[in-house]
């Protein structure tokens, strides 16, 4: 259950102090549930009273980190099972995996590929988050040798290995940079819980579609006072991976819903497994890429994965961007006046809307196409054109408005705008508001620079 503002009001010294920065007690305790703010801002708490709402703020699902500094990857930190009733607040970090028996000149290609793998997408950029080692070659040194080559990466490391000995070794060499551990099992249970606690590193649990050995085991390694875990209740390719499903969501249910602590955890999936069954490039990765984005929508809060093509990454990091943005917060950018290319006083004036994914569109057709243009981008509260529209957000007075304060008419000395074909329907109410003669512009922003081609053609 989502914690109120109330729910934590009750439990702070109700002083109105104002120490913390904000005006009242209730306005702190407002900011904490929205996680705004730190509880350490508060200094008036008593011990037993810090104590209560650390408890009580504690995500259902632990937030773990594993790496160093400035190389670090964040996961789990869940509070729901739905992002409509909050949202999703830490990134499932995708963790592509190398092999310690690749020759070197592949290996440093391959970890090259991984940290220099980068895409834009509305105005963030999507990157990688992790190495993952995997010890196929089944020699410890070899491993560690290995492992001591990603001590130079920028990214944080996940060391596969079930031999408990091959960790150990690795350890001894990459244990100052606190890895993640996968993975303890039944069988090794003892000697990796040992070397999470002597390194003081998060470990993975491996059970095999077994979620009562799994709590098992969790409640062993919680009793020895580890507290950073991960669940890997495996994943399931060749027949389906509909088992895989159901536990990834009686996992989450069970750290939500009932509080169970041996299962208030994050939970990792590998559809790297996948190319145990592929041997095909193309039907391999596409079939990773699905596994990985069913995954990530059934609380997958960490992923190895195995192919490294373009076309295979976006559809991953496209998708962990939505489901990491908040549903209740339309993403959007700054309005105002913005410019492209070489511009004049004759230069056409273009409008379109602050919401994020249509500005990004539309600046990236603009680039692409050399248009040389002024952009409006009206105050939209972060809406689509047709939805804006719908909303009266995207009207006469709005458009009259943004020309005023933006100053466009002491830039140019034609008195044309041209706006998005999906604003046809208001075209002449901005015509009657602003004075300004309105033309209808393709519904499709990569036609605008053939358009505005074709416009500066006919004057």
């Amino acid at each position: 259950m989502q914690v109120t503002a109330m729910d934590i009001y009750r439990l702070l010294p109700q002083t109105n102090c104002e120490i913390c920065g904000e005006a009242s007690c209730m306005a702190f305790a407002t900011k904490l549930s929205e996680k705004d703010t730190q509880l350490e801002l508060c200094t008036e708490l008593e011990d037993d009273q810090l104590e209560k709402l650390e408890s009580l703020l504690a995500p259902a699902v632990r937030q773990i980190t594993f790496g160093i500094g400035d190389k670090t990857a964040t996961l789990g930190g869940d509070e729901v099972l739905y992002r409509y009733e909050l949202t999703y607040y830490n990134q499932t970090p995708l963790v592509i995996d190398v092999s310690d028996n690749m020759d070197d000149t592949a290996f440093q290609d391959r970890v090259k590929s991984i940290e220099e793998a980068e895409f834009e997408r509305t105005g963030e950029k999507l990157t990688l988050d992790a190495i993952a080692l995997r010890n196929v070659s089944g020699s410890a040194e070899q491993f560690a040798e290995v492992a001591g080559k990603l001590k130079k990466s920028k990214l944080p490391l996940v060391l596969c290995s079930m031999d408990s000995e091959a960790m150990k070794a690795a350890l001894e060499v990459v244990g100052d940079e606190r890895p993640l551990i996968y993975a303890a099992t039944e069988n090794n249970l003892e000697d990796m819980a040992n070397l999470a606690i002597q390194y003081e590193c998060p470990i993975t649990i491996f059970v095999n579609n077994d979620l009562e050995k799994m709590k098992e085991l969790s409640r062993i390694l919680r009793a020895k006072g580890i507290k950073d875990i991960v669940l890997d209740p495996s994943t399931f390719v060749g027949d389906g991976i509909g088992d895989t499903i159901d536990n990834f969501v009686m996992i989450r249910r069970l750290a939500v819903e009932e509080n169970d602590e041996d299962f208030r955890f994050p939970i990792m999936g590998v559809p790297a497994i996948t190319w145990l069954y592929e041997n095909d490039d193309v039907q391999g990765g596409i079939k990773e890429a699905t596994i990985a984005a069913t995954l990530m929508n059934k609380y997958a809060d960490i992923l190895i994965v195995h192919g490294t093509n373009i076309w295979e990454l976006i559809p991953m990091l496209t998708l962990r961007q939505s489901i990491y943005t908040d549903p209740r917060k339309p993403q959007a950018v700054d309005p105002g006046l913005y410019e492209f290319g070489e511009v004049d006083e004759n230069s056409p004036v273009l409008l379109t809307t602050n919401f994020a994914l249509t500005y990004y569109t539309v600046e990236g057709d603009l680039k692409s196409g050399k248009a040389n243009c002024y952009l409006l981008v009206l105050d939209t509260e972060g809406r689509a054109v047709d939805v804006s529209i719908a909303g009266n957000q995207f009207n006469g007075k709005s458009v009259t408005d943004l020309i005023k304060d933006s100053k466009i008419e002491d830039k140019v000395k034609t008195r044309t705008l041209v706006v998005p074909g999906l604003a046809a329907p208001v075209s002449g109410e901005i015509e009657d508001e602003s004075g300004w003669e309105v033309l209808v512009g393709p519904r499709d922003s990569s036609a605008v620079s053939d358009f505005l081609l074709k416009l500066k053609n006919k004057v």
